[in-house]
């Protein structure tokens, strides 16, 4: 596995350039939520990509996986119903110690919320949020499309998954589900939107918007 680690203000970033395994990076990030808890670990945000498959959230029902469906799907405990993650989408994973900042989930969802909107806004995309909908929202052919996902898990007030940003993903995958119970609406991605941009250059603008003060 080849990795670019490095730590800045007791926080730990981690790149992956390969593909991750699904389970192995749960089973990392469960490992990392018990390490921070018994503060044996430094907090840590995980930039990854996995191979093609479907998650399924705690509020997430299998009807929403289609039939048609050739990929595998995962269960896990995060908040959330169904996504896709595969190549060309940029995953980040945060286990983070809410205690030393401030113990309110709403206000962390809020947080990594702006992160993707502060993020697209330097790519010149104007994204945002839509009442009674989960994750960051543009508009394209005066259509609303999903271009990022957002789901979070908290143990103890550490956190683990995050957010998930479609830069240059295969689309077609979410045919075969209905993204967040929502059948009505599209996914786009950066590269759908017409902007072509490498891996590295998304993880560089992430690390220069991050909104997380280092903890105390």
């Amino acid at each position: 596995m080849t990795t670019n680690q490095k730590t800045t203000n007791n926080m730990d970033w981690k790149s992956q350039r390969n593909l991750v395994p699904y389970e192995e990076a749960h089973q990392w990030m469960e490992d990392r939520v018990k390490a921070l808890q018994n503060k044996e670990a430094t907090e840590c945000v995980w930039l990854l990509e996995h191979p093609p498959l479907y998650t399924l959230g705690t509020s997430g029902h299998n009807k929403d996986v289609l039939a048609s469906s050739k990929l595998p799907v995962f269960k896990t405990g995060r908040g959330g119903q169904v996504t896709y993650h595969g190549p060309g989408q940029r995953v980040v994973y945060l286990m983070l110690d809410l205690k030393t900042r401030y113990e309110d989930i709403r206000r962390y969802v809020f947080e990594l919320e702006e992160w993707l909107i502060n993020t697209l806004h330097h790519l010149g995309i104007k994204g945002g949020r839509r009442p009674g909908r989960v994750g960051i929202w543009v508009e394209k052919d005066k259509q609303e499309y999903k271009i990022a996902a957002l789901g979070v898990r908290v143990q103890k007030w550490i956190t683990s998954h995050g957010i998930a940003l479609n830069v240059n993903p295969d689309l077609s995958h979410y045919t075969d589900i209905i993204p967040c119970g929502l059948s009505q609406y599209g996914t786009t991605s950066l590269a759908d939107l017409g902007l072509s941009i490498d891996m590295q250059e998304v993880d560089n603008i992430l690390q220069k918007t991050y909104p997380f003060k280092p903890c105390n």
